[in-house]
């Protein structure tokens, strides 16, 4: 069981974590003062982690931290502050905090942060500056935690000619101060390549943000991105930093752009023009100095003609652009993805698998990974967890990755009709259906052929993709079976 030291003045605070936390499993012990504190740390030598309030009576969260790492250097300490506040963040990240949490306090969130810092390795503890970390890495470090921000990615480049291709446009733009539109199927790697671009920048020792437009709600896409005041709207109860903000001197990435409203492409269009912002009911405009970076699954000047994106606000980011192709035109790079992959998996689950075996290694390559890196990276870490000897074997992988031949209707020893071989698994069309393109969204005859086809897959499945069996289940003969089946694959081809 974990020993947690919770140092906070606010004794309510202290009895409300010391029930959280004792509920999870965790042994807690608490101080209302940074002297008891440090005796506490003398007396019980064995604690694992300590959660300490930046403003303490007498004494400030840099003072306490350094006390405590000055003694205990390996030991995580998460500083918990009720400022949000950048700076804050990195001056105690700089000192060797491991972390730092803001009030008020999130059940999830702080759970996650104790079991972040109590699995990390003392390696992974940042080193305070002056030892062997820079302002540089505390930043980082900071904006990997918070906002999901990204710093260190696990993503690493493929080695075809078109990734080829993509790193020589990366080494290109990323000095400059270029707008880039990175366009790419979601899973791609798109915020990645965002990250290299930040890297190779001047800007590389500021922040990189990372937000998901697409995850903002209407209501509050102006708060999360420029900020807002206390009292602004009903909740805002305190003066809050948005993202542009936050940013600020660095780099920001606003990930499937387009899905942003009317209202704020419009304040994005001011931020641009003027390079000033202003926070939501304020009355004073903020002086900005960051690089833009977008990403979109759909062309945005497709999306202007349509109406759903602002035309002057495509050319002002239309600087640069660059295209990801998506895992399916690049079947060299599977391989070296999921081998590394397989290495994060062995890493985090402390094992030892080799490689795949030359059957695993066929499937990935002829497979359709139509969530690309994303598919990818989580169907490895699931095999990786099933495998218990030196190489991943078929039987580890999800029954629609092994048996996807069969998905696509192609096993067809027995088949009186030969049918074209599909470009997409026919699988994936209930939720990308070719005849929702052809009928409309609300079609009675596209909704009546997709239970069809839902109700055959099923019967296949169930009899191991014999088609005499199935189609003796579903009550008809084989020869409509398979004439339903060479209907999906022709409309599923169109």
């Amino acid at each position: 069981m974990s020993k947690i030291l919770v140092i906070d003045d606010d004794r309510d605070i202290c009895f409300l974590m010391n029930k959280f936390l004792t509920k999870h499993g965790y042994e807690t012990h608490e101080s209302y003062t940074a002297k008891k504190a440090l005796e506490l740390l003398d007396e019980i030598t064995d604690f694992d982690l300590v959660l300490c309030d930046y403003r303490l009576e007498g004494v400030d969260g840099k003072t306490m931290l350094l006390k405590i790492k000055e003694k205990y250097p390996a030991l995580p300490v998460i500083i918990i502050t009720g400022y949000n506040d950048l700076k804050t963040a990195v001056d105690v990240m700089k000192m060797g905090a491991y972390d730092y949490v803001t009030k008020p306090l999130f059940p999830e969130e702080i759970l996650n942060t104790i079991q972040s810092a109590l699995n990390a390795s003392p390696a992974a503890v940042p080193p305070p500056v002056g030892g062997n970390g820079t302002a540089a890495a505390a930043v980082d470090h900071v904006v990997d935690k918070k906002k999901g921000f990204t710093s260190n990615s696990d993503y690493i480049f493929g080695t075809s000619a078109v990734f080829q291709q993509i790193m020589d446009q990366i080494i290109l733009v990323g000095p400059t101060d270029y707008s880039v539109i990175i366009y790419g199927e979601s899973g791609s790697g798109k915020e990645a390549i965002a990250q290299e671009i930040h890297k190779r920048s001047k800007r590389s020792a500021f922040p990189f943000v990372a937000i998901d437009c697409g995850a903002l709600s209407k209501e509050l896409a102006g708060s999360e991105l420029f900020g807002h005041e206390k009292g602004a709207f009903t909740g805002a109860i305190n003066q809050k930093s948005g993202s542009f903000e936050l940013a600020n001197g660095g780099t920001i990435f606003l990930d499937e752009i387009a899905n942003l409203s009317y209202e704020i492409q419009v304040s994005l269009l001011r931020v641009i023009q003027e390079r000033k912002m202003r926070r939501v009911g304020g009355i004073k405009d903020i002086s900005l100095d960051v690089r833009i970076l977008i990403a979109s699954n759909e062309r945005l000047w497709d999306a202007a003609q349509k109406g759903k994106f602002r035309e002057d606000l495509f050319h002002r980011f239309n600087e640069f652009t660059i295209e990801v192709p998506p895992l399916r035109q690049r079947k060299e790079d599977i391989m070296v993805f999921a081998r590394h992959f397989l290495q994060k998996a062995n890493e985090s689950l402390q094992k030892r698998i080799r490689g795949f075996s030359p059957e695993v290694e066929e499937i990935f390559r002829n497979y359709v990974w139509h969530g690309n890196l994303r598919e990818l990276k989580n169907v490895v870490k699931r095999a990786a967890l099933l495998t218990d000897g030196e190489y991943v074997e078929d039987r580890s992988l999800p029954f629609e990755i092994s048996n996807y031949r069969k998905l696509l209707f192609e096993h067809n020893p027995d088949a009186i009709v030969e049918a074209p071989t599909p470009v997409v698994p026919i699988h994936d069309t209930i939720a990308t259906s070719p005849l929702r393109k052809q009928f409309g969204e609300n079609s009675l005859k596209e909704a009546s052929i997709d239970l069809e086809y839902e109700m055959i897959l099923k019967a296949l499945k169930e009899t191991n993709f014999n088609k005499s069996k199935a189609a003796r289940l579903l009550n008809i003969d084989r020869k409509t079976l398979y004439n339903k089946i060479k209907l999906y694959q022709e409309l599923n081809n169109r």
